[in-house]
């Protein structure tokens, strides 16, 4: 058996790469991972706040007064068309800077809206998480900055 030399070592890497490539009919390709281009936070179909991942910005807030809730905020990640990021193994994650201001409350663990409730009178920020993998045991693909929460004295 001949040994292989430099040259015949790349000429033969080269031929695996080519091989590859035309493997991979573009055309054919599927992008199963969405990378989020932001957010929006949807009540009652309208968007109270949007987030923007280039200015890590964003518009609008969130308000409840003390003892109550909000409707049912609808947490939409979305792609650079505009259009809502649906993935089978994603879920949301909230988190709460001063729990005894606010609480995000969802209805199933990981779905992708719940409601804020009013704690006391006060502000804190709200993050919210693109997850990846099983509910409580995933990571986070995509994080927002935190938005303005405001829990309003009645």
């Amino acid at each position: 058996m001949r040994k292989l030399i430099g040259s015949d070592l790349a000429r033969m890497a080269a031929m695996v790469c080519a091989l590859a490539l035309a493997a991979c009919d573009s055309t054919e390709m599927v992008d199963d991972h969405h990378e989020p281009v932001g957010a929006e936070l949807v009540i009652s179909g309208r968007v109270v706040a949007s987030y923007d991942a280039d200015t890590q910005k964003w518009t609008g807030e969130l308000e409840v007064d003390v003892g109550e809730e909000t409707a049912h905020i609808a947490v939409r990640f979305v792609d650079d068309e505009g259009d809502p990021i649906e993935e089978d193994d994603a879920y949301l994650e909230v988190d709460i800077e001063d729990e005894s201001i606010a609480e995000f409350e969802q209805d199933t663990p990981g779905e992708f809206g719940g409601h804020l409730h009013g704690v006391s009178e006060g502000e804190t920020e709200v993050t919210f998480k693109l997850m990846h993998g099983e509910v409580g045991e995933g990571h986070a693909d995509f994080v927002t900055q935190p938005v303005h929460a405001h829990v309003h004295a009645q």
